[in-house]
């Protein structure tokens, strides 16, 4: 008797002061990818990671992340490569809910390119560039080559249509500011 109140003690014990603990695995769904420029889904929620050139340790990934609400990811898509047409004047400037993002378009041996430019937590202070990015290489990020842009409006296992839920994470490519004196707008809701 007194073994098996010994065993149980022991059962109990190791059973209330475990460390390890096992969560949910939640699927990372590459849309497409081109050197060290990607796009990812997890849920409902879509991520851009890139190389930072900016930095002296070329081992430094940076990323971004925004919903697709209201096709931001269409959306985004659609003004980067509107810019390769017709190349803007100045950068594009993106509001996210957490950082800034500017669309860089210059000319590299005749052809548009695009680079990615982050400033981290709204702060000017900490810059982040990826590299140039050319139409070829954005529409296999986008996954518009290997057929994965279909991914996009593909309803994710959490229901957002709760009415009283604030769009605190929105984050919309639909206006966005091109100059300076106006990068203080808030994005639409």
């Amino acid at each position: 008797m007194r073994k098996i109140i010994l065993l149980i003690t022991c059962m109990f014990g190791i059973s209330v002061f475990s460390q390890i603990k096992v969560l949910k695995n939640e699927s990372l769904v590459e849309i497409g990818k081109d050197n060290s420029v990607g796009l990812y889904k997890k849920e409902d929620k879509f991520t851009i990671n890139y190389q930072d050139l900016n930095t002296s340790n070329l081992n430094t990934i940076r990323s971004f992340s925004f919903q697709n609400l209201d096709g931001d990811v269409a959306g985004l898509y659609k003004l980067i490569t509107d810019g390769f047409l017709t190349t803007p004047d100045e950068n594009i400037i993106l509001e996210l809910p957490n950082d800034i993002i500017e669309l860089h378009y210059e000319k590299n041996y005749g052809q548009p390119t695009v680079q990615f430019i982050q400033y981290i937590n709204k702060n000017r202070k900490y810059v982040g560039k990826s590299q140039f990015l050319n139409q070829k290489q954005v529409e296999k990020i986008f996954g518009k080559m290997n057929g994965k842009s279909a991914m996009y409006d593909k309803p994710s296992s959490i229901n957002h249509n709760n009415g009283g839920k604030s769009g605190s994470n929105q984050a919309s490519t639909a206006a966005p500011t091109s100059n300076g004196s106006n990068k203080n707008k808030k994005p639409r809701k």
